[in-house]
């Protein structure tokens, strides 16, 4: 029989080899083989944080949240993060992996993973966001989400959720749970958009109304049939105000007190990334609400999420954008800003993108292509994404299909002055990520988060 710590040594050597090999940054390698050999191997290493563990989950923002708290958490403790976004259960073993001297575990966790990791992280804190269509053919629809979710939502943890969130809000939520979500109705939405996800209430299966719709189904809600409503808020940000691309000034009212914040991040998604954040920062208690609102205040993108990057040739915003609600917020937030705009936009249809890439039927180019300067399209699947502009409106004579990712950005920085936006699916990021790398011009990607 191999001693625990034999195992744990043998995967964190495999660790060491993968980096010098380029092969991911041993993000989930490691954890794999340790899993493998030691299946309770996470529970094991979890324990060992002597302030336990916060994890939180959502289809969109999870990386962006949990760096958010964890800028507000690190001045004051040593931290093991999945900080690169591996989320499955065998990046989680890789990170645990390699924290040695942590106090205090901060873990995103894939939404359909979260019902196996819970129990295995026992985390003091549990943090649910939003629930969105994102690839069903390996999630299914929102509800079997919803319903894994629930079978773990009553465990010993403080739930922190979005109370925006129909679906979320009415998952089970004991004593000392908080709810966070919007409250400024001058930024909603004039109505419900044609893609919202939930539109019905979950205990009588009545159509909801909105008093406010603020990103795709999240917003004021209620039924007018039984009476079920968006649960009080303990955490909402108010009065916000976008500063187009470059920034978001909110108030953050929570239990603490109330703080205007100025948010170096554009978008009403990095709002509900940035109360998810202040809500699970109180929960876990012991972070002043300064501190939150410093951690805001000087916070970084995460890599390909309103990332922006030198490429040597000119600059490149990097924009992750894998799903209709997620990628129908990026549109909006771009179509604040009136500049012309030279985009990549980039599909790929590989497992952890979804094999069906209908979604972008779903997405609402147009309100972007009447500001189209040029786009070149890339991927795997560069030729529909061309198609789709074409019927959004966008003029097939500023279109450009270019499979080669590295060839697609070189060709958009080239076309004019200004940064190229460059949408993405999750693996095509990855990517372009590894050939910025291999140029030279970023660090590998699990370094930068």
């Amino acid at each position: 029989m191999i001693p625990f710590p034999a195992k744990v040594a043998a995967a964190r050597a495999a660790a060491g080899l993968s980096r010098r090999a380029g092969a991911g940054g041993g993000t989930s390698l490691p954890g794999k083989l340790l899993l493998r050999i030691a299946p309770d191997a996470v529970t094991r290493l979890s324990s060992r944080l002597a302030g336990g563990v916060i994890a939180l989950s959502a289809t969109n923002g999870k990386t962006t949240t949990a760096k958010m708290l964890a800028s507000m958490l690190e001045p004051e403790h040593r931290l093991c993060r999945n900080a690169a976004g591996a989320n499955l259960a065998s990046g989680v073993a890789s990170a645990l992996i390699g924290c040695r001297h942590a106090e205090l575990g901060v873990f995103e966790v894939d939404e359909a993973a979260l019902e196996e990791l819970a129990p295995a992280l026992r985390p003091r804190v549990l943090g649910l966001g939003n629930l969105f269509r994102d690839q069903l053919d390996r999630y299914g629809e929102l509800e079997l989400v919803a319903a894994r979710w629930r079978r773990i939502s009553d465990g010993p943890w403080r739930i922190v959720r979005n109370a925006d969130d129909p679906l979320v809000a009415a998952l089970p939520a004991g004593a000392g749970s908080l709810s966070y979500g919007i409250d400024d109705p001058a930024v909603a939405l004039p109505e419900l958009p044609h893609a919202a996800d939930s539109k019905w209430c979950a205990a009588c299966g009545e159509r909801l109304h909105y008093d406010a719709v603020y990103l795709g189904h999240l917003g004021a809600w209620r039924c007018p049939a039984c009476g079920n409503a968006r649960p009080p808020l303990d955490v909402a940000a108010t009065s916000v105000r976008f500063d187009g691309l470059a920034g978001t000034d909110i108030t953050v009212a929570t239990p603490l007190g109330a703080r205007r914040v100025r948010m170096p991040l554009p978008g009403l998604y990095n709002v509900y990334n940035a109360l998810a954040a202040v809500a699970m920062a109180c929960a876990a208690g012991g972070v002043p609400l300064g501190r939150m609102a410093a951690g805001l205040e000087a916070f970084g993108p995460a890599f390909g999420r309103f990332e922006r990057v030198a490429t040597g040739a000119g600059e490149a915003v990097l924009v992750l954008s894998k799903n209709p609600a997620g990628a129908n917020e990026v549109i909006r937030t771009l179509a604040h800003d009136p500049a012309p705009k030279r985009l990549v936009v980039a599909l790929n249809d590989r497992i952890a993108d979804g094999r069906d890439v209908s979604w972008i039927w779903d997405v609402d180019f147009e309100l972007l292509a009447p500001g189209v300067e040029s786009v070149v399209t890339s991927g795997t699947r560069a030729a529909e994404m061309a198609m789709r502009l074409k019927y959004a409106g966008v003029d097939p004579d500023v279109m450009r299909v270019e499979p080669d990712l590295a060839a697609a950005l070189d060709t958009a920085v080239a076309a004019g002055d200004g940064p190229a936006y460059v949408l993405t699916t999750y693996t095509a990021m990855l990517e372009l990520r590894g050939a910025l790398t291999r140029r030279g011009v970023v660090p590998p990607y699990w370094e930068a988060a």
